[in-house]
C-alpha cells in the first residue's frame, strides 16, 4: 500500500511540476525545434512529430507520439505533406490544443518550376530582396494551375522572419505571463537571421551567373535558390524516381553543364543519384535540409554549393 501511494506522489509531483512549466509544444520538423527554442529561450519543452532522419512524406506518428500530444498546449505546423495528412486527426485527438499555422502569410512556390527560379532572379538585384515576393495567402492550397507546392519554407531565412511571428504569437496566446520574453527572444532571432542572410550572400556573390545551377535528387531547396539567385536542377520527377527516359535526359544535362556535385539528402533513396553522378564523373554530397542545427546547417549548405559550383 505504502508502495502504490508513493507512486501515487509521484504522478501528482511529475503532473504538477509540468503544470508549472508553462506550455508543451509539438512541431512538424527538427529545424522547427531550434525556431522555436530561439523564441522561448528554451523555456518551452517541444516535441517534434517527424522523428530525426525519418522521411516527412512517408512517416505516421507513433501511437507515443499521439498520446503525448494529448498534453501539448501548442502545435506548429508547417504545411508540408505530413501536416497535410495528418493534422486533422491530430488535433481531433487533442482538441484543446492552439494549433499554429507558421506557413500562414507566405506565398508557396511551385515545385514543378524550381529550375528556373534562379535563372529568373539572378543578376536582376531581385535576389536580395527576396521579402517583397510572398504575400499572404492559404499556406497549405495546392495549386492545380502549377502544380504541388513547394513545403521547403524553412530553409530562407527571410521567410523564417515570418515563422519566427507567428511562434512567438502563438507562445504569448498560450503563456501570456511570458509574452514580453517571447517578444524580446523573437527580435534578438530576427538580427540573427539578417546576419546569417548576410552571410550567405557573402559566400555565395563570387558565382559567376553561368554557375549558379546545382543538381539535387530530391528538390527542397527551392526557396534557398529564389532567395540568393541559384538555379536547383531536381532528379526525382514529380516525387517519384526517374524513369530510364528520364535519366538518360538528366545525364544528358548533366554532362553538358559540366556538373561536379549530385546533392542528396539521407531521408532519400540515392541510387538513382548514384547513376548519374558516375555517369557525369561527379560526386555525391550529403546535404540535409531537416537538421537540427539549422542556422549552421545554412551556412554549411552555401558552402557546398559555392564549392560544387566554384
Amino acid at each position: 500500500m505504502r508502495k502504490i501511494l508513493c507512486l501515487f506522489t509521484l504522478f501528482l509531483s511529475v503532473i504538477s511540476a509540468s503544470a508549472q512549466a508553462g506550455p508543451l509544444a509539438f512541431v512538424t520538423i527538427t529545424p522547427q525545434k531550434y525556431f522555436v527554442d530561439k523564441v522561448s529561450g528554451g523555456e518551452v519543452p517541444v516535441s517534434i512529430m517527424v522523428e530525426p532522419g525519418a522521411n516527412p512524406h512517408a512517416y505516421e506518428p507513433r501511437p507515443r507520439q499521439m498520446a503525448e500530444l494529448a498534453t501539448a498546449s501548442i502545435y506548429f505546423t508547417i504545411g508540408d505533406s505530413f501536416d497535410q495528412t495528418w493534422l486533422e486527426r491530430i488535433t481531433s485527438a487533442s482538441p484543446g490544443m492552439t494549433v499554429v499555422h507558421t506557413a500562414e502569410g507566405i506565398t508557396k512556390i511551385p515545385m514543378k518550376e524550381e529550375h528556373g527560379h534562379g535563372e529568373e532572379h539572378a543578376g536582376d538585384g531581385h535576389e536580395g530582396k527576396p521579402h517583397d515576393a510572398y504575400e499572404a495567402r492559404n499556406p497549405d492550397h495546392d495549386d492545380r494551375d502549377h502544380g504541388t507546392l513547394d513545403p521547403h519554407i524553412w530553409l530562407d531565412p527571410a521567410l523564417v522572419k515570418i515563422q519566427v511571428a507567428s511562434i512567438r504569437d502563438g507562445l504569448s496566446t498560450v503563456d501570456p505571463e511570458r509574452a514580453d520574453l517571447y517578444a524580446a527572444n523573437a527580435r534578438a532571432f530576427e538580427q540573427e537571421l539578417d546576419a546569417l542572410d548576410r552571410e550567405i550572400r557573402s559566400i555565395l556573390q563570387p558565382l559567376p551567373q553561368e554557375k549558379r545551377t546545382f543538381l539535387v535528387f530530391h528538390p527542397s531547396w527551392g526557396y534557398f535558390a529564389k532567395a540568393y539567385g541559384l538555379t536547383q536542377a531536381s532528379i526525382e520527377v514529380d516525387g517519384k524516381e526517374p524513369s530510364p527516359k528520364d535519366l538518360a535526359r538528366i545525364i544528358a544535362a548533366g554532362k553538358e553543364s559540366g556538373a561536379q556535385v549530385v546533392f542528396v539528402q539521407p531521408q532519400f533513396s540515392q541510387k538513382s543519384a548514384a547513376v548519374i553522378a558516375k555517369q557525369i564523373g561527379a560526386r555525391i554530397v550529403r546535404l540535409d535540409p531537416l537538421a537540427a542545427d539549422w542556422a549552421e546547417n545554412l551556412r554549411s549548405a552555401a558552402r557546398a554549393f559555392a564549392d560544387a559550383l566554384e
